[in-house]
């Protein structure tokens, strides 16, 4: 005779906590501008949401509404699950597409830049793919104080300048140079140049 088996007890899923949720989403605002040196103003010329709004979100004073959330994380470049996932839930493995249009920073006849590490994190390094047509150039203005870029050449040639200071690179070569003065990146030869690029925040 078969003993009789006990049964299955069902553990139901632990409650979403609402005030976490958007205590967490409230930090993540704050944390991402302030990773960006954006100010209030700034963040909310990108998103369309008033100034005082985004600081009362900011101070876990207000709960933001789905549509206002939205244009939140588009102003970041994330999408709504980005913005607001916990990072306990996420992979340990995060794999960006060739083909995510998302990650395309810049893209034009002159010069294409498409990012290789995660947007959603608050990091102080940034990897780009840059991809630059003959004769174009990427200039940039100063970045923060401490700020160092790394440039290696996958295929071309390429001239770096940083400040005073100028050198020209080419397939297989690296170059690393303080990025906190203007500096440029120019394609100097006769085809299209690809470089990777690491900047670092200090």
């Amino acid at each position: 005779m078969k003993k009789k088996s006990k049964p299955r007890q069902v553990v139901a899923p632990s409650p979403v906590d609402a005030d976490q949720v958007s205590s967490e989403l409230c930090r993540r605002v704050k944390e991402l501008r302030q990773s960006r040196g954006w100010s209030l103003e700034a963040l909310s010329n990108a998103c369309g949401v008033s100034r005082s709004m985004l600081s009362q979100i900011e101070r876990n004073e207000a709960n933001p509404t789905l549509a206002v959330t939205v244009r939140i994380a588009q102003a970041f470049g994330l999408t709504l699950g980005e913005l607001v996932e916990s990072p306990q839930a996420s992979s340990s493995i995060h794999v960006i597409r060739a083909h995510d249009r998302e990650y395309h920073y810049r893209s034009d006849q002159s010069c294409s830049i498409r990012t290789l590490s995660p947007l959603h994190l608050e990091k102080d390094v940034e990897f780009y793919e840059l991809e630059l047509k003959p004769n174009a150039r990427l200039q940039s203005a100063p970045h923060f104080e401490g700020t160092r870029e790394f440039l290696t050449v996958q295929k071309g040639r390429l001239r770096v300048t940083s400040g005073d200071d100028s050198v020209d690179v080419e397939k297989g070569d690296s170059a690393s140079y303080h990025a906190d003065v203007p500096h440029t990146i120019a394609n100097t030869g006769r085809s299209a140049a690809t470089a990777f690029l690491v900047v670092i925040y200090d």
